[in-house]
């Protein structure tokens, strides 16, 4: 897992981030699965194409999920810069033979209709491009909703991670059968 703030688990409690429960619920469904969680809070994709790499080498994992970008938007970053980065990330991971699979996300209103029309398309556009499985947006069913977000109404809460664990889990389960087969 390369990822943002969103996967470091900001603001919640050590053990209780989406990621750790993805982890465990591998392990409750009798899966083979260990989960390495490289996220970095205040990540962006510069950032991950600095650290993918050593990554890979040192993890030589199967899957990789990426979710960078986030901070990206929010920081108002070139999104040709964004698009750019993730394809490199992208080539890094299949490069090493693993498989990479995109985790987006949505920016607030406030940044304007195109600029955020604009940005959701940068990983539609990566994903179908490499024909790499995409989860539009991973804080569906949780994001703008108030009792699932920290006060920064940025980052999810306690109560939202395992919502998130949930619609990881149910994206990847067809994802990972169909690449095994």
């Amino acid at each position: 897992m390369l990822g943002d703030s969103l996967s470091a688990g900001y603001g919640i409690a050590q053990g209780q981030e989406w990621v750790t429960l993805l982890s465990q619920r591998f392990a409750r469904e009798a899966q083979p699965v260990k989960v390495v969680n490289a996220s970095i809070s205040g990540e962006t994709t510069s950032g991950g194409v600095a650290r993918i790499k050593p990554l890979l080498e040192r993890e030589t994992p199967a899957w990789v999920l990426i979710e960078l970008g986030g901070n990206d938007g929010l920081r108002g970053m070139s999104l040709v810069a964004m698009e750019a980065n993730l394809q490199a990330m992208v080539d890094a991971v299949e490069e090493s033979g693993a498989q990479p699979v995109l985790l987006g996300i949505k920016i607030p209103p406030n940044y304007g209709n195109k600029y955020r029309s604009r940005f959701e398309q940068v990983f539609v556009d990566v994903a179908e491009r490499n024909d790499v499985a995409l989860l539009p947006f991973l804080l569906d069913g949780v994001g703008g909703i108030d009792n699932l977000m920290q006060a920064d109404r940025i980052h999810p809460n306690q109560q939202a991670q395992p919502l998130i664990a949930d619609n990881v889990w149910e994206f990847l389960k067809p994802v990972m059968v169909k690449r095994d087969n």
